[in-house]
């Protein structure tokens, strides 16, 4: 079954197996761009993913460095608490 949200997109993880995710929230971090996506099925899932451009279209990979992604994760987790230090 195809979700027609424009915002679900399929990852297949390394056993080949297909997962739905709801992209979130896409933030900017040092000159690069960032995708958080939450599973459609599983609210306590959620990963952080780059964003590349590569001919014009943009796309989803993993983050490989683990610097990288312990920034990106932690950027992502004060900005959600700067909103809700603003609520």
């Amino acid at each position: 079954m195809v979700d027609e949200r424009e915002d679900v997109i399929i990852l297949e993880d390394e056993e080949g197996n297909e997962h739905q995710f709801e992209i979130i929230d896409v933030f900017e971090m040092d000159d690069n761009r960032y995708a958080v996506l939450q599973a459609v099925d599983n609210e306590e899932e959620a990963v952080i993913l780059k964003v590349i451009t590569e001919d014009g279209e943009d796309i989803l990979v993993d983050i490989e460095d683990d610097e990288e992604f312990d920034r990106a994760a932690e950027y992502w987790e004060a900005s959600l608490e700067a909103e809700d230090f603003e609520d």
